[in-house]
């Protein structure tokens, strides 16, 4: 079974989720470790409370992105970790080449729309209704060195309707992740068998 960390930077949602996936036995992976790019981040005692260990690494704390990600890195390694799954993690990670096709994130649009520096949490279904879209989603996809480019794992779509403010569609959205997430990531490491 694949030990597997979570970053997150919020509420810590999806980590939760698909920490329950785990336990439940419909995601074949043990959950080792968190990574948390806040102290405040409201996540952190909500996973400490399931008995996941948070590790907290705040970005000003470095001198730069390599430095700060080489530190997040070193700590899920020394936990033997094999996948990492972002879970609303907001920071710039600089990803090592024996870390590639290794790191999975959700993003709330359906990419390559939606997507890119500044377009996370609100800010994406803010674009979406500005854009009158006829639809939006999540995806899953695989991390590399540039914002929400990586190769898509898993899709799933939404209607967007013509009265819907930002709030409606996340919450249309926030639950597609729910289900989304940890299909994908089974999916994922069944391939890795």
């Amino acid at each position: 079974m694949k030990r597997i960390a979570f970053f997150i930077s919020g509420t810590g949602g999806n980590a939760l989720n698909l920490l329950r996936a785990c336990r439940e036995g419909r995601v074949p992976a043990e959950p080792v470790l968190v990574i948390s790019s806040g102290s405040k981040a409201l996540g952190n005692e909500r996973l400490q409370a399931e008995g996941l260990p948070v590790r907290v690494f705040a970005r000003s704390a470095f001198d730069s992105d390599e430095a700060f990600s080489a530190a997040c890195f070193e700590a899920v390694e020394e936990a033997k970790a094999e996948i990492i799954c972002l879970c609303g993690w907001l920071k710039r990670l600089e990803i090592p080449a024996r870390w590639e096709g290794r790191i999975l994130n959700i993003h709330p649009a359906l990419l390559p729309r939606f997507g890119g520096a500044g377009m996370y949490g609100m800010n994406v279904h803010r674009a979406v209704v500005a854009a009158r879209e006829k639809e939006s989603g999540c995806t899953i996809h695989l991390v590399d060195n540039l914002y929400d480019h990586g190769r898509i794992l898993a899709q799933a779509k939404v209607p967007v309707f013509e009265e819907d403010t930002p709030e409606a569609i996340q919450k249309r959205v926030y639950e597609q992740e729910m289900r989304l997430y940890p299909e994908a990531l089974a999916d994922f490491l069944r391939q890795r068998e």
